[in-house]
Order: C-alpha cells, then structure tokens, then sequence
C-alpha cells in the first residue's frame, strides 16, 4: 500500500507520518518511510538546490521541473521496487505538492503540469492520501516559532500560500475516493490517532 501525506507548510506531515511509520514497525509491519523531494542520494542533491534560500531567481517551472525529477528517481529506485515486495510505503509529500504549490500556488497550467507528472511517475498513484489540514495563518505561524527549516517556499508572499491552501481544497473534490482529509489544527496525538485509525482500517 502506498500511503502519502500532504498539506500547508506547518501542517505537521512529517510528525505524523513519522509516528505512523513508528507504530507500523513496532506492529511488525513491512514499512518505509520516504520523503520528497529527498530520500536519495540525488534527490537530496535536488533538494538542496530547491530549498536554498538564495535561489530567489528560480522560475516555478524550474521549481517544478526540479520537483519532477527527484520524484522520477524516487518512483524508479525506492517506490516500485518497495512496493513490488509488499512494503507499506509512507511518504512524506508526493505529486499532489507540486499540483497544489507550483499549479495553484504559481498558477502553472494544470494540464500540461498533469502530463509531466505522468511521466515522471510513470502513472504510481497512491492508494490513500490524508490532507492534514490547517489555516495558512496558523502553519506560518507553525513554521516561524518551531525548530524545522525555513525553506525558500515558506518566504513566498501569503497570497501565494493561500492559493495553495485552496488548490488542496480542489484536488480533493477531483479524487474523493483517495483523500481522507483530518483537521489538524488540535493537538498532534488526536491527529496521529485519527490518522492511525483509517490506516489501520485500511490494511485491515
């Protein structure tokens, strides 16, 4: 099963995805844990250029197409092959990111966004999503007085970070089936438990 975890900067994905993973290995589960972009070698290397701070001049076609291609080498040298030998896969962002940041955020084509997604996933979908969902202003909030990095795409304007907040809203409607959407704006272990519940449910 391929379970990934999306939503606003602040939102707490890589806590509870995290948690999950945590439960699921001490259940004796099969399970792996990734993120994006990152989790190899090269896609770390593309992390670091997409994160930099300095790097103001980036067009967000070059943002995504960057996104793009770590996914690619992620789908082709982790997921497939994790999920070829019945690994629980949990990740921490997938594609549904770049729609939401560079398609509603940038107001990039969704269409043609679409079609360079196919590619570079070769068509992996995931079986479950969980938008773990906050306010814009709540998540900068999040972001500023935690320890976590702040990234170039957190210093974007927050008009920007609210057309992401909607662009998730949106992409719920077009996939209901795959997306469970959780509040996450109460305290982190409601959160973990709801969406330790579904996927449990799920498995089961």
């Amino acid at each position: 099963m391929f379970i990934t975890f999306e939503g606003p900067d602040g939102c707490g994905k890589s806590t509870v995805s995290k948690a999950i993973f945590a439960q699921l290995e001490a259940d004796g589960q099969p399970v792996r844990w990734v993120r994006e972009p990152g989790t190899t070698e090269i896609g770390n290397q593309v992390r670091e250029v997409l994160m930099k701070l300095g790097n103001t001049s980036m067009e967000p076609m070059t943002e995504f197409l960057l996104f793009s291609a770590s996914r690619a080498q992620l789908v082709r040298e982790v997921l497939r092959p994790a999920l070829a030998n019945h690994e629980i896969v949990l990740s921490d962002r997938y594609y549904d990111s770049s729609l939401a940041y560079q398609g509603y955020g940038h107001e990039l084509p969704l269409e043609q966004l679409w079609q360079i997604t196919a590619a570079a996933t070769e068509g992996l979908k995931p079986d479950l999503t969980f938008l773990l969902d906050v306010s814009v202003e709540e998540g900068m909030r999040r972001k500023k007085s935690g320890d976590v990095e702040w990234n170039r795409l957190d210093a974007y304007e927050l008009a920007f970070h609210r057309r992401v907040h909607a662009g998730y809203q949106a992409l719920v409607k077009t996939d209901p089936q795959r997306w469970v959407t959780v509040n996450a704006e109460r305290p982190v272990e409601a959160v973990i438990a709801d969406v330790l519940a579904v996927v449990q449910a799920r498995l089961a």
